[in-house]
């Protein structure tokens, strides 16, 4: 089988130079710009997965539409720019003791490496008249991935049968491509791995939310709001090793291009599917639920959960269970191409570390978060907020760590925002985002980064850029 966790790492561009763990605002090139500071900010198709009680809010738009918003990012809390730099772009460049030992080191931590790539293609939200509050629309795609690696999987990673672990149960190279039986006081995979994990998950969205104002007093108001989003899942690899419990299932799309061999064959256990394209091998529903204040005319509260629901993935679905550390087939690596590496690892076809069987389906919860968010605007002009998003669950594609952000908008001139704030968490580390958005009454374009001093940092490096050019609001005032 071609490896899964590759494949996915390619589809999150991790070898492309202009790609930068999924969080929805990467799409929003304002948000980013807070460093993701969004709960009391969005108020049109922006608040979908965020809080759609903010459509109920008496937004200043009739009608709010964008088509194609990106963003991506990209970071590491454990490898430096110039190792960072070596495995994105210098795969071929060989290595010897020294480096090897190197990536040892920095490739062992909680947060290796975070991936993201949002995009919406297109996203609607209606003002509804006499006071009905408000509907959205979207189309997103997302693409995540994470990687964390304790020692011992960062030296099978980096010098396979000379692992230190390995070694200690084999101590006799094998280079005959016949398996070396089992050692009969060979350790578990999830002991020796524990505190390991490798996620990568992509998936399409349709999403609609819909928020109505549900008290309207003097110097108080209460918004409520829901959103449905169906979700086509293209592709998703989840292994992860934690206090002595080991989850490991893989399912991916014919474009991913899998030679599944024998396994193909094995109709009463495996639904194959094969193919071309972005056929869709899992499916599934996304709920989220949200409430809004406003007091006065000045401050600003939200709370919300999103992501709330299931996936069912029903194609070329394998998964492995715990066994006992096998010698693995690789002699280590000689490059920097670690990523080729570590999908090796998770091979079918040669002795490694996992055992991959079929299976009918999987069904997986999505990455579910809390969202609480305060804020205060003082006028057009000005407008600050505090968030904290904090993961539910620790299922592929969510948030590692708890997420808190203090993120503002200022314009200088009327027609230029300024966005900047200090965000820490959600497995990137401290970060100083900004942003420049152009505004007119009816029309925004503007560019962001999550993170300007990850760009250059030779610790924990973070490359991260958002943008739009064709966000529009039509019927409203400032």
């Amino acid at each position: 089988m071609k490896p899964a966790f590759y494949s996915l790492l390619l589809a999150a561009g991790l070898t492309v130079p202009t790609a930068a763990f999924a969080q929805n605002e990467l799409s929003n090139f304002s948000a980013t710009g807070r460093g993701g500071v969004v709960n009391t900010f969005a108020t049109d198709y922006q608040a979908i997965g965020i809080n759609p009680a903010n459509l109920g809010r008496n937004p200043n738009f009739r009608v709010a539409f964008t088509i194609g918003e990106v963003g991506a990012g990209i970071g590491s809390q454990s490898l430096s720019k110039t190792t960072f730099k070596h495995i994105l772009y210098d795969g071929e460049q060989s290595i010897g003791p020294a480096e090897r030992a190197t990536l040892v080191d920095q490739l062992s931590g909680d947060n290796v490496l975070n991936v993201n790539l949002d995009t919406n293609l297109f996203g609607l939200a209606v003002t509804l008249p006499s006071g009905l509050g408000g509907l959205a629309f979207s189309s997103r795609q997302r693409i995540g991935g994470h990687l964390a690696l304790n020692r011992n999987a960062a030296d099978i990673i980096i010098n396979g049968q000379n692992a230190a672990v390995v070694r200690q149960f084999y101590p006799v190279p094998n280079t005959s491509g016949t398996p070396t039986p089992t050692a009969p006081n060979a350790p578990l995979i999830s002991t020796v791995l524990d505190g390991t994990s490798i996620q990568a998950s992509v998936t399409n969205e349709f999403n609609i939310a819909y928020g109505v104002q549900v008290l309207d007093k003097t110097g108080f108001k209460l918004s409520v709001g829901a959103g449905y989003r169906y979700i086509q899942g293209i592709g998703i690899a989840d292994i992860r090793v934690s206090g002595g419990n080991l989850t490991a299932y893989t399912s991916l799309s014919p474009v991913f291009d899998v030679n599944y061999g024998a396994l193909a064959n094995n109709a009463s256990n495996f639904n194959y599917e094969s193919g071309s394209g972005l056929k869709p091998v899992g499916r599934g529903n996304g709920f989220d639920a949200g409430i809004s204040a406003e007091i006065g005319k000045i401050f600003r509260f939200g709370a919300s959960v999103t992501d709330m629901g299931s996936m069912t993935w029903t194609g070329n679905v394998l998964e492995a269970s715990d066994q006992k550390l096998q010698q693995t087939a690789s002699t280590g690596v000689q490059t920097y191409n670690v990523f080729e590496e570590i999908s090796s690892q998770f091979d079918t076809d040669k002795p490694n570390l996992f055992k991959y069987t079929p299976t009918r389906e999987r069904t997986a919860a999505l990455p579910a978060k809390l969202r609480l968010g305060g804020g205060v605007r003082i006028s057009k002009f000005f407008e600050a907020g505090l968030d904290v998003t904090m993961p539910l669950n620790e299922v592929a594609g969510n948030l590692t760590t708890t997420f808190v952000g203090l993120g503002v908008d200022y314009r200088p001139l009327n027609w230029l925002k300024l966005s900047s704030g200090f965000t820490g968490g959600a497995g990137y580390g401290k970060s100083l985002p900004l942003g420049l958005t152009f505004v007119t009454p009816v029309w925004e374009a503007g560019i962001s980064t999550r993170d300007a001093v990850g760009l250059f940092s030779e610790e924990s490096p973070y490359s991260s850029v958002a943008f739009g050019l064709l966000r529009f609001k039509i019927g409203g005032s400032e």
